[in-house]
């Protein structure tokens, strides 16, 4: 079995599953998401949203894999290929579990595929446990992006709860800027998706007109990388611990450089804020 990965999140399963070798091709991200990939002398391709049928066609394979985010374009141009397809559009957190177990047994990786998932599980009922006795779960807003403002994934916002915090708005839906300054939330996380950990958090506070927001007033505004919390793999645990520690610091401890950043700009300046 020689697959093409279209996506990260199936490059990092694969990973996970101890399954590298049977990668015939990849797109650049998964060079940048798993490392060990950069030394095989993989095809590299273009992702589930702009892949074409002419560098498709050239590379062995017996399986292409994608997953979100599509376009029809290149939905279209994967068919084309002639191969056979697992098109995946996770939405929560069971879907990803489903998906590793899907990918696992297309590899002949069943067991250890269920074994990644209770990993997962394990470590995500072992965060709740932390906060499971708290009286109120701070208010987080979660942006998948900027322009237009949209809410995290529903998968985020099951991370947030397991977190200990209370998700701000519908999952994946757009918002606007007043209805978020409304709900004044306690903490701001922004994970744009392709922009790693480089969202300009002190211009989008100053362009919304969110100086007063009570996450802005103390501080509270961060960026969490893309890749923990967009890449529907076992990585968002990474995702989980980032949220964990901006949403309850005093219990998690404060955010890592390797996950994020937070804004100190107006944590500095909070007098002139008020």
């Amino acid at each position: 079995m020689k697959i093409i990965s279209l996506q990260p999140s199936v490059s990092i399963i694969l990973d996970r599953l101890g399954c590298l070798d049977s990668l015939a091709g990849c797109t650049k991200y998964c060079l940048e998401a798993v490392p060990a990939l950069r030394d095989r002398s993989l095809a590299v391709v273009h992702d589930s949203w702009s892949t074409k049928l002419e560098e498709l066609l050239p590379v062995p394979s017996d399986l292409v894999i994608a997953s979100v985010p599509y376009r029809q374009e290149a939905l279209t141009a994967i068919l084309k290929a002639g191969r056979p397809v697992l098109a995946l559009s996770p939405r929560s957190l069971a879907d990803i579990y489903q998906d590793i177990r899907l990918i696992a047994s297309v590899v002949g990786a069943a067991a250890r595929g269920e074994t990644l998932v209770a990993e997962m599980q394990a470590e995500i009922e072992a965060v709740k446990a932390q906060t499971a006795g708290l009286t109120a779960a701070p208010l987080v807003y979660c942006e998948e992006w900027g322009k237009p403002l949209i809410h995290s994934q529903f998968w985020v916002m099951e991370l947030v709860e397991a977190a200990g915090g209370s998700f701000v708005g519908r999952p994946g839906a757009t918002a606007e800027a007043d209805d978020i300054a409304a709900a004044d939330p306690d903490v701001i996380i922004a994970a744009w998706c392709g922009a790693g950990d480089r969202v300009p958090l002190e211009r989008i506070v100053e362009q919304r007109g969110w100086q007063e927001l009570r996450a802005v007033r103390v501080g509270r505004v961060y960026c969490i990388a893309d890749e923990l919390l967009n890449t529907p793999a076992p990585n968002l645990l990474g995702g989980l611990h980032a949220l964990a520690r901006a949403i309850h610091p005093d219990i998690f401890g404060t955010l890592t450089s390797s996950m994020g950043r937070q804004i100190n700009l107006f944590a500095a300046n909070a007098s002139k804020l008020k």
